[in-house]
């Protein structure tokens, strides 16, 4: 286990989800009528309820715009959803503001170039496997599952150990 990462996981008090590619295996499903469909895993969907119910923040900021993406975090109790982002650095200092929450105390994960520099800007960056090098290189933490198959579940588990949940320390003690 990287300890450096582990002692970033440990500060972590927001955490910013990139969709595509992340949340999702970065398909897009196009209906025949212009309509927009993504797969999202349930795994990472209980992993925003692990995280909010240690009291990390959750937020998505992503560059979509598709109705199904503020719907799924609606039903999973994501307070702050920012679609149809252009600039995810500007919109992650917004959340980061709106919060009071230092960036060295935010954790981000995303997996193409458009996210760098909020990999940059957080003190917990996180990527997934097929991430581009350009993206991986900037990761603090790569997981072992790929976007859309458990990846954000992945890293709440790795952040809640590193803040001393005791289930999730088992985990990583066993693994």
């Amino acid at each position: 286990m990287d300890s450096e990462a582990f002692g970033r996981a440990r500060a972590v008090r927001l955490l910013t989800c990139d969709v595509d590619g992340v949340l999702t295996d970065g398909t897009i499903y196009l209906d025949d009528h212009g309509g927009e469909m993504k797969a999202f895993n349930a795994l990472d969907g209980y992993a925003m309820r692990l995280l909010r119910e240690a009291g990390i923040a959750v937020a998505w900021i992503t560059g979509s715009a598709a109705p199904c993406v503020a719907l799924r975090a609606k039903r999973l109790e994501v307070e702050h959803v920012l679609l149809d982002i252009s600039d995810k650095l500007a919109a992650f200092e917004t959340v980061r503001a709106k919060l009071a929450i230092p960036a060295t105390a935010c954790a981000h994960i995303g997996d193409d170039i458009p996210d760098v520099p909020v990999m940059r800007a957080c003190g917990f960056a996180a990527t997934v496997p097929q991430a581009p090098a350009a993206v991986r290189e900037h990761a603090h933490y790569v997981t072992q599952r790929a976007g859309g198959h458990g990846a954000v579940r992945e890293l709440a588990e790795f952040i809640l150990a590193a803040q001393g949940h005791a289930a999730y320390g088992a985990l990583l003690r066993s693994g």
